[in-house]
């Protein structure tokens, strides 16, 4: 299994260079030849235009490529050649740029769609009728909700307690350990990581006074353990994993010639990393932001529910009642309207 790097090579021209990558494993007839040709193109410091001349150079000295068919036949097969992966680069670089108009075509249907969801949840909400004839039977049920609703509260506000208990003894643990930042990872002086339950993502700025190239940079992924750094200059990082890696599915690149990113793929996809390698500070996964679900992957019986859920938190960090308490109280005030001759100065509801 060859390891994974780039390798760029300079054409002439200043705003355009080839991209050479050797792949993890060798997976068509294709690419069978990818290690030899790798390996010529790395002995050329001078780039493609060199590789190119030596190519050709053997074409005419040990072959009869150019003499051994009718004039301009070899410069016929050449562009031949040349056209026929042109054509494919061509056809690649088209789906890729389609590939990023339809995710964001549909990011942006689900955003319209989750718009109108919400405005039609409201919607609904304000055209509810908000007084509702009650009869003695509703009336009597109404009391004995309010009466169950105080001794939940009561014994909510118990566990609550309770809870409150153990979340502080429990923060003694965490006392010292780093807040996850935005990537639920950690922001470090040299490297900064952020993680998802499936991979692990590495970006390391490179301070050097020249423009590294790929074959400057030494990234070395195992199992468990992972080294990065410059060539010929101490490692940036050099330590044991936090957890173990999938090396296959584990790759790098240079980045705008600024900094190494490295992507790591996770084998245990069921816990967040506390940190990269095991000399860094913890970071606390309790405060780990995992991914929003999306409204629009739900059925709609759940969509109604979390909908319902998502417009009583808005309510009650705006200080206002939720459905539920809204339709409770529109019920008593309609009871009580009924019913003047009871005295309700002296009732206390919750």
């Amino acid at each position: 299994m060859l390891p994974t790097s780039k390798l760029e090579f300079d054409t002439g021209c200043p705003h355009y260079c080839f991209e050479y990558r050797v792949q993890q494993r060798m997976t068509s007839k294709e690419d069978q030849f990818d290690g030899v040709l790798l390996s010529l193109a790395q002995q050329h410091e001078g780039g493609v235009k060199d590789l190119l001349e030596t190519i050709f150079s053997f074409l005419l000295r040990k072959t009869d490529f150019y003499t051994g068919g009718t004039q301009g036949e070899a410069k016929k097969l050449v562009l031949e050649k040349f056209q026929k992966y042109e054509a494919k680069a061509d056809a690649e670089r088209k789906r890729k740029a389609e590939e990023i108009e339809e995710r964001e075509r549909k990011r942006k249907e689900r955003l319209k769609k989750e718009k109108e969801e919400e405005e039609k949840l409201l919607k609904k909400n304000e055209d509810e009728p908000k007084i509702k004839e009650l009869t003695d039977e509703e009336a009597a049920k109404l009391e004995k909700e309010i009466e169950d609703s105080k001794k939940q509260k009561e014994t909510v506000d118990s566990k609550e307690d309770n809870t409150k208990e153990e979340e502080e003894e429990e923060d003694e643990k965490d006392k010292g350990k780093l807040k996850p930042n935005e990537g639920n990872g950690c922001d470090l002086p040299n490297y900064r990581w952020t993680q998802t339950l499936q991979e692990i993502e590495l970006r390391v700025p490179l301070n050097v006074n020249f423009i590294p190239k790929s074959r400057d940079i030494v990234v070395d992924i195992a199992k468990k353990h992972i080294k990065v750094g410059i060539r010929g200059q101490p490692p940036i990082i050099d330590g044991d994993l936090c957890n173990e890696v999938k090396v296959e599915d584990s790759t790098w690149v240079l980045e705008d010639r600024k900094t190494i990113f490295v992507s790591m793929e996770k084998v245990n996809k069921m816990e967040w990393w506390t940190r990269l390698v095991t000399t860094d500070p913890e970071i606390n996964t309790k405060k780990v932001q995992p991914e929003n679900s999306k409204l629009s992957d739900l059925d709609s019986e759940t969509r109604s529910m979390v909908e319902k859920m998502m417009y009583d938190q808005r309510q009650k960090e705006m200080g206002l009642p939720t459905s539920e308490e809204q339709k409770k109280q529109d019920m008593l005030k309609k009871f009580m309207e009924q019913h003047p001759e009871m005295d309700f100065s002296k009732c206390k509801f919750s």
